[in-house]
């Protein structure tokens, strides 16, 4: 089943790499006691999440943190070393945590799994931005033909 506006996101974890190697970050450190811009891609160094997605948030970085957003972070069925090197090509430092669902486990908890076998992808995670204040979902968008719903625009009503 899907999550929903007003459901307390499932417990699990993802790792994100550290300067002693990747790491298990567990969804209480992520979530509890916090305001979250979570938003997800297919993949990372695909064209529509590096060019538009991803920049979309960094470019607003500071207009989401005024919003009383404590961390924004963006989510792929990819590894560890892959989000790190997405990020670091796309410079955004400290600014966006890069979290990694290598196995897609969390992602298929959220139900928002998709099939990518048609594009060489096999099983990787719908694009989607949420806002999840505490550990439950205030705000929920789910694209499947592009980014615009799910940019950080959208997702922050930055217009």
């Amino acid at each position: 089943m899907t999550i929903k506006q007003g459901d307390k996101m499932p417990a699990g974890k993802l790792r994100t790499m550290t300067a002693s190697g990747p790491a298990e970050v567990t969804t209480d450190e992520l979530f509890k006691g916090k305001k979250v811009v979570l938003f997800s891609v297919p993949g990372a160094f695909t064209p529509t999440c590096s060019n538009q997605h991803l920049p979309s948030y960094l470019k607003n970085f500071d207009k989401i943190k005024s919003q009383g957003v404590d961390t924004i972070a963006c989510m792929a069925v990819n590894d560890a070393f892959v989000m790190d090197a997405w990020g670091k090509d796309r410079g955004v430092g400290d600014k966006i945590k890069m979290l990694a669902d290598g196995n897609g486990e969390y992602t298929k908890a959220l139900g928002l799994e998709m099939d990518g076998s048609k594009f060489g992808l096999g099983s990787r995670g719908k694009r989607f931005s949420m806002i999840v204040d505490n550990g439950v979902v205030k705000e929920l968008n789910i694209d499947e033909s592009g980014y615009g719903s799910t940019s950080a625009e959208s997702t922050c009503h930055l217009n």
